[in-house]
């Protein structure tokens, strides 16, 4: 993975051009360049993972009377493919980078080579002669990409610290940022960057910038068809499919190692890997994260049925896999505020982000490319909100039920009806869900489940993988965001995805043999959170010191007393997701006032 930036039609001086690079250097430490044309500036900082020698960027090329220019950031996974696509084409090539057959795809395919792609991306590829900029951003959203058209010109890049490091950019924050932040927080809107006028490339999208205009499209998104497999051909595809993303993100001229979390989605990917690579007399590594304490404070619910110890053992065991074990302290957890918020540009999902900052801190010191189980939720239908009837059929973001006690929050200044807005919101994403006419009232609602946690929630934890491990200089890569699986599992029936009434009922059954029974069978249980009290009186000591300095910059866009109500309250929903309850919201409003204060946060009232 790497960091890429432009400036086209502004100045760039070398101090800002030196700027920028460092700005996002820790998403590429192993090299970095940058190109100059009239007007235009192309900046790549690289994290080489395959073909060091010749995958050097920014990448030119001649062809066909033009000439190009790549930056670019992500992996493919059908390389070879498109390569001998491109072969009978008449196209050449020099080595065996992902990138030089991005770049000799665009020149053959134009805009429409984004549909050639299956991978994780987000790049940019300047036409000199025409004077053109085309961005373009993978289905999903796996890798980001930031904009800002700025001065009669356009600024992009991979995180927007690098777009702040422009000398005259402002980090600004509105009425509609401020509402963002309570409102939705973590979550924020599609396209939206939160800061003023710093917007998002959405997922599946792609566009061109020229003479000061930029037009972007959207060239993917979740279409509903029939589905005519029974289950066991669907179950048999589903296996196909997730079994052949895995091998094929597998690909990589360094080390790789796999997230354990003794999970279904964890274990599955563990299972091939260490299959692919006991075939070549590999060992693979795994990697887990737990909490001092963890065995004292640990309490069950509902949520969080049971710790993730025993299970990973059993996996750790039956795949002899090279196991490491990050066991953090609430110390740590309350000392990783100031960086987590940093690494994310924005303020995030509280200790769940810290934990896995510091835990990919660790895994870099054994590999650079890691594969993790995101996002089979969404796409199988794992979590409470798909499943329980009472939550599935309320209106509003059911990951986020509690609207009334963050309105109760904002600032008079920040004018905005806090119902309205989240479920105007709310009903947007819903009516753009893709559905076929005649679809019964519960495949109705489903599909638009699935496309609310897509367009929001999955973004949410897509942002936070990427950002805690490029912050590391470390590439972990999604199989179950693989668009074919995404594609294929829109249409399918939920009596098939909850086959037999298990959560991933018809994932589960895919699998059937891959894995020992009693992980297969086991009842999910989220990303592992501390319970230690001793982080909650961190927390609690933070806000404090909040609440005592009257000239905070919290005190901007929240209410004190509010904040005091709040807390004194039981929080009876969640905060955001499963994850985020009081020690978490204090967190989170710690990190809104480090965020306000680190970036020097101009409030335009």
């Amino acid at each position: 993975m790497c960091g890429i930036s432009g400036m086209i039609g502004l100045a760039a001086s070398p101090d800002t051009i030196s700027n920028m690079l460092s700005a996002m250097r820790h998403r590429g430490p192993d090299d970095s360049g940058w190109y100059r044309d009239v007007n235009t500036v192309l900046l790549h900082t690289r994290l080489a993972i395959v073909d060091p020698v010749n995958g050097k960027q920014p990448m030119e090329l001649t062809w066909a009377g033009e000439s190009y220019c790549l930056v670019y950031n992500g992996e493919l996974y059908n390389t070879e493919e498109i390569r001998k696509e491109l072969t009978a084409a008449g196209h050449r090539f020099t080595g065996h980078s992902d990138t030089e057959v991005l770049l000799h795809a665009y020149a053959q395919y134009k805009e429409a080579c984004v549909e050639h792609l299956n991978g994780i991306f987000a790049f940019a590829i300047w036409e000199s002669k025409k004077k053109r900029l085309f961005l373009a951003r993978d289905r999903i959203g796996v890798k980001p990409l930031f904009y800002k058209l700025h001065q009669g010109g356009l600024l992009f890049a991979s995180e927007i610290k690098t777009i702040l490091a422009y000398p005259t950019v402002r980090a600004e924050l509105d009425e509609q940022g401020a509402a963002q932040l309570i409102l939705l927080g973590p979550g924020r809107l599609p396209g939206s960057g939160v800061f003023r006028d710093i917007l998002e490339v959405e997922p599946g999208c792609c566009g061109y910038y020229s003479q000061g205009k930029l037009s972007l499209r959207r060239y993917w998104k979740l279409t509903d068809r029939e589905h005519t497999d029974s289950f066991a051909q669907t179950s048999d595809h589903v296996r196909e499919l997730v079994l052949d993303a895995i091998r094929r993100q597998m690909v990589s001229d360094v080390p790789i190692g796999a997230f354990l979390s003794g999970g279904l989605d964890s274990s599955i990917i563990c299972a091939v890997c260490a299959q692919v690579m006991a075939g070549r007399g590999e060992r693979l590594h795994t990697f887990s994260v737990d909490y001092e304490n963890n065995e004292r404070y640990f309490h069950p619910d509902k949520f969080q049925p049971n710790s993730d110890a025993d299970y990973i053992q059993i996996m750790r065991r039956a795949l002899n896999t090279e196991h490491h074990q990050t066991v953090l302290s609430a110390r740590e957890l309350d000392c990783a505020l100031e960086a987590g918020t940093i690494a994310r540009d924005l303020p995030g999902m509280a200790d769940v982000d810290f934990s896995l900052l510091l835990f990919c801190g660790q895994i870099r010191n054994h590999v650079k490319v890691a594969l993790s189980g995101e996002c089979a939720d969404e796409i199988f239908g794992g979590y409470p909100w798909y499943r329980d009837p009472d939550i599935r059929d309320q209106e509003g973001f059911p990951w986020a039920q509690n609207t009334t006690q963050r309105a109760a929050l904002l600032m008079p200044w920040i004018r905005i009806d806090g119902h309205d807005y989240v479920m105007d919101a709310y009903r947007k994403i819903c009516q753009e869900s893709d559905i076929l006419p005649g679809t019964s009232r519960l495949e109705r609602r489903m599909k638009e489940m699935v496309n609310l946690n897509f367009r929001c929630f999955m973004q949410t934890l897509l942002d936070r993988k990427d950002r805690m491990s490029m912050y590391h200089s470390l590439e972990v890569r999604v199989p179950f965001c693989d668009y074919r699986i995404a594609e294929y599992l829109y249409g399918v029936p939920w009596e098939y995805k909850e086959y037999q009434g298990m959560e991933k009922g018809l994932l589960r059954h895919a699998v059937d043999g891959l894995l020992p029974e009693p992980v297969l069978h086991r009842k999910k249980s989220p990303y592992p959170k501390t319970f230690d009290p001793i982080y909650e009186q961190h927390m609690a000591a933070r806000v404090d010191a909040l609440t005592e300095d009257s000239d905070a910059p919290l005190w901007q866009i929240i209410r004190k007393e509010a904040v005091e109500d709040l807390l004194a309250g039981s929080a009876s929903q969640p905060w955001y997701g499963q994850l985020m309850r009081r020690p978490q919201i204090m967190a989170y409003l710690c990190q809104i006032d480090f965020w306000l204060r680190e970036n020097r946060v101009i409030i335009r009232c």
